[in-house]
Formats: C-alpha cells, sequence, structure tokens
C-alpha cells in the first residue's frame, strides 16, 4: 500500500514538473516572437529590410574582408610532395 501511495506521489511531482517545464517554454516563445515582432516593426518603420542576411550585413560591415580561401601550412623544409614519407608507430598500453 505506502508503495502504491509513494508512486502516485512521484507521478504527480512528475507532471507537475513536466507542467512548470511546458510553461516555461511556452513564456518563452512568446516572448521570443513579442521580440522578433518589435524588431520587425522597427525596421519597418526606419525604412530597412528586416531579415538574416540584412542583419548580418549591417552587423558585418565594419569587419574587415574574410579569408579568400583555405591555404595549407607552410612547412619549414621544403615543400611537401608524394615522396615525403611519414612513420607512425602505434603501442598498446597496459
Amino acid at each position: 500500500m505506502t508503495d502504491t501511495i509513494a508512486r502516485f506521489f512521484r507521478y504527480v511531482l512528475l507532471f507537475t514538473l513536466g507542467l512548470v517545464g511546458l510553461f516555461m517554454a511556452l513564456i518563452f516563445m512568446i516572448s521570443s516572437a513579442i521580440a522578433v515582432g518589435i524588431l520587425y516593426i522597427w525596421a519597418r518603420l526606419r525604412g530597412r529590410p528586416f531579415g538574416v542576411k540584412a542583419y548580418w550585413q549591417q552587423r558585418s560591415a565594419g569587419r574587415s574582408a574574410p579569408a579568400q580561401g583555405w591555404q595549407p601550412p607552410r612547412r619549414p623544409y621544403g615543400k611537401p610532395g608524394k615522396d615525403e614519407i611519414i612513420d607512425v608507430q602505434v603501442r598498446d598500453l597496459p
């Protein structure tokens, strides 16, 4: 009998925690929607487009140009090529 009552209280606690988490997620979603709505209205009032691309262009306007591609690291002794040999030894640790 006590095991049944303990299980019941555990389930009630779990259900309550689930409802609290759901309520917190709902508040977060509503506040995020309100914030995006305010940003949209503010952008329209200023006559600027609202979107991720426009926001990113505006934020990165003051930065320097990004690198023009990946370049392999320089080697101090000669060029890397097919004749380069790499010796690797593997040992088992006890």
